[in-house]
This record gives structure tokens, sequence and C-alpha cells, in this order.
């Protein structure tokens, strides 16, 4: 029998002390996360990605400050931005005895911030960080005090986000060019990768494809598809489609035009189980009976995440939920909005980063 000496009360409470201070830090960490997302966006707004990509090579610190555009009064204070998004693993710093002063180079995360890289998420950070979308957050706990549809409506005066951006061209054009910037590396994987979803179809209807993105590239890859991009009026006005692809304005809660199979990326997650059973009842009307629907979006849960992409399928669901009253869903919850519009089956395929590849059968 071994019996377990009891530890003295001073060693007791200073082991409850060293996990006070860790709770604490862990606090204070998260009280102080949203310093990573603006300190992210003004080394966009000052160009730092594209200065250290157009020295060509790891750029001193004092060369760097030297081609920003500030005041000389605040050169002493870049390294403190630079050594925040060094430790978030923006950039890379390398030391140098010989020059005895830091370097700088990029990595894959900041590739995707320069303004002309074809995956560039510059567009997003804009839309997601700007005061039209971040202010709502500032209502979350009311609404879930009162009954407004979304923290969004009331931060809003009641006017939804759709509407909203309706109203406002400029948020409008930023919205698209968000979306469209989010799509560009989706198509790549898609035409590679998932490039047998697409082969035996005859036509296509890209429901809720804002500027065509994806469209395009399905259109390119595949002369033999008709391609239709079908989204509101003010989103499709004035675009101007090719030989197999056209846009056509339009509800897809009212109707979806004929073809053979749709493709609704990143659209469900907008939308309340009510709405995206609505919106798949439309879907099964258009389709034909050997057609199918493909849905682009997160699927919560699977075992073989990693803790990064669980993370980004959760700040997706709360995106979702203060903007439009939408969310992400597991597959539990996706199978029952497949049967319950009259679907037959399901496939789901992961490899798209935080989100998978899902056809559903008539």
């Amino acid at each position: 029998m071994i019996i377990e000496e009891s530890k003295p009360m001073g060693s007791q409470s200073e082991d409850h002390l060293t996990k006070m201070l860790q709770a604490q830090t862990k606090v204070f960490n998260h009280i102080f996360s949203f310093i990573n997302s603006m300190s992210l966006k003004c080394a966009i707004e000052l160009s730092i990605p594209d200065i250290i990509q157009n020295y060509g090579q790891p750029i001193p610190l004092s060369q760097l400050i030297a081609k920003l555009p500030i005041h000389h009064s605040k050169t002493g204070d870049i390294h403190r931005l630079m050594r925040i998004l060094t430790h978030s693993g923006f950039f890379n710093a390398i030391e140098n005895n010989d020059v005895e002063e830091v370097m700088y180079e990029l990595n894959d995360a900041s590739r995707l911030l320069l303004k002309d890289h074809p995956y560039s998420m510059t567009s997003l950070l804009h839309l997601i960080l700007g005061p039209i979308l971040s202010k709502p957050w500032h209502q979350l706990s009311s609404w879930y005090k009162n009954d407004d549809l979304s923290p969004f409506h009331t931060e809003n005066n009641g006017v939804a986000f759709w509407d909203y951006a309706g109203d406002d061209p400029k948020h409008n054009e930023l919205f698209n060019e968000a979306m469209a910037c989010e799509t560009r590396m989706a198509c790549s994987v898609v035409m590679g990768k998932f490039r047998e979803v697409f082969e035996k179809m005859e036509s296509l209807v890209d429901v809720g494809g804002g500027v065509g993105t994806m469209s395009k590239a399905i259109a390119k890859s595949f002369p033999n598809i008709d391609c239709v991009v079908f989204d509101l009026p003010h989103v499709v006005g004035g675009l101007q489609g090719s030989e197999n692809l056209k846009y056509v304005g339009g509800d897809m809660f009212e109707a979806i035009p004929p073809t053979h199979s749709i493709l609704l990326k990143g659209v469900l997650h907008d939308w309340s189980d009510e709405k995206c059973l609505k919106i798949l009842k439309k879907c099964k009307e258009a389709i034909m009976s050997n057609g199918k629907v493909i849905i682009i979006d997160a699927v919560i849960g699977s075992e073989k995440e990693e803790n990064e992409t669980i993370e980004a399928q959760l700040f997706y669901d709360l995106e979702m939920m203060v903007l439009v009253n939408g969310k992400e869903r597991n597959e539990k919850e996706w199978s029952n909005l497949f049967f319950s519009a009259g679907f037959s089956n399901y496939k789901i395929t992961h490899g798209l980063g935080f989100k998978s590849l899902i056809e559903v059968f008539p």
C-alpha cells in the first residue's frame, strides 16, 4: 500500500497561484487578441508585404523604415509592429550578426497579403476588419437579449446585411471582391483535385455566384458546360458573360433556372435552417433527375481536422450569426437539411482548407 504524502499548505497555495497566473495570462491574451488583427491591418495599409517583396531579398529594418510612408517621429516604433507580426507568424525575422540588425522576409501567410498575388486576401481583410462588419460585434450581448434577427440588424436599425450591400455601392464592390479573392484559391483546388465532379455535366447554375469567379473557371475548363451565374440583380447587373457563361438576376427563394446541376459555394452558411430548406427545395425543383447540387461550405467536426481548421470554422460560424443569422453545420445538420428537402443521398469530400465539397443527389 502506497501512502501519498500530502503537500504542505504553502506548496498547495503556490500551485494554486501558479494556475491562477496562467489563467490570467490566457484571459489577457484573449482580451488583446484583436491586436493581432489590427496590427495585420496596419501592415497592409502601410504596404509592408509589398515593400519586402519588391526589395527582392530579406530586408534590413533600416531599409524597411526608409521605404515606409510614415512620419519621421514614428521610425523607432516600426520594430514593435514587426515584432508582434513575426511572433504571430506573418513574417520571418532573420538575425544577421554582420549587419547587426534584424532582417525580414515573407512567408506563405504574408504572400497571401500581397496586392498582386493571384490568391490575395487583402480585400477580405479590409471587409472583415472594416467598421461596417466589425461594429455589429459590439451588439452581440444586446442581440442575445432582444428578438432582432442579427447583431447587424441591431447596429443598423433593422437593415439587413444584404439590403445594406444593395444600397451601398462601395461596400457592395468591396464585398464582391472579397468573395472573389476567397474563391480564387478554391477554384484552383476544385479544378484540380475535384475536376471529376464536373466532367459529365451539361449545364450548371452557380446560385449566389457573385461576380462569377468560380463559374468562369468552370466554363473555361469545360467549354461543353453551359454556365449561368445566378444572383441578385444589383450583384450581376452590367456584368458581361462569354460564349458558355451568362449572368442572370433573380431571387433563389422564388425560382432557380432549370439546369442539370447547381453550385452553391459559400451560400447556405449565410442562412438559417428554415431558409436553407427553401433554397434546397428550389434547387431540387430546378435540377434534372440525373443531376446534383454541389455545395462548398464547412462541415464542422471532422475527426481529422487540425486545431487551426476547427478554429476557422468556429470563427466563421459566429461571423455568420452576427452578420446574417447564418451558421456553419456539422454532418448531421447537413444530412437533416438534405433529406428534409427531398434528396436521397449525399457525399462529403474534405480537402478545401476548412471547407469541404458536398455532392447532393436527388
